[in-house]
C-alpha cells in the first residue's frame, strides 16, 4: 500500500519506511535512533512487524522505543518477531 511502485530492494524498503513511520505517528526522532541503533535494515523489519499488529499496540512509537532501547542492550532480534508473524499468518500457535 506505501510502496506505490513495489519495494524491490532494501533501499526501497528504507524509503517507504519514512512514509510508513509518519502515518503510525512515530516520530522521526525514534525512527532515525531505531536506524542508528539496529541498522536500517532491521529497523525497517521492526516497523514492518509493528504495522502488521497495528490493531494490537497502542503506541507504534513507544514500542519502537522499546525495541531500540533492546538492541542497544543486545537483546533485541528481529528473527522472533518474524516467526511470530508467520505463526499468526498461518494459524500456529507458539511453538510445542
Amino acid at each position: 500500500m506505501f510502496g506505490r511502485r513495489g519495494i524491490s530492494s532494501w533501499r526501497d524498503c528504507v524509503s517507504v519506511a519514512d512514509t510508513v513511520r509518519g502515518a503510525f505517528g512515530i516520530s522521526p526522532s525514534a525512527w532515525a535512533e531505531a536506524v542508528d541503533v539496529m541498522g536500517a535494515e532491521e529497523a525497517c523489519v521492526a516497523l514492518a512487524a509493528i504495522v502488521q499488529r497495528s490493531a494490537m499496540i497502542k503506541s507504534p512509537g513507544g514500542y519502537l522505543r522499546n525495541l531500540t532501547e533492546k538492541a542497544r542492550a543486545g537483546k533485541f532480534s528481529a528473527w522472533p518477531m518474524l516467526m511470530a508473524l508467520w505463526r499468526l499468518q498461518h494459524g500456529q500457535n507458539k511453538q510445542k
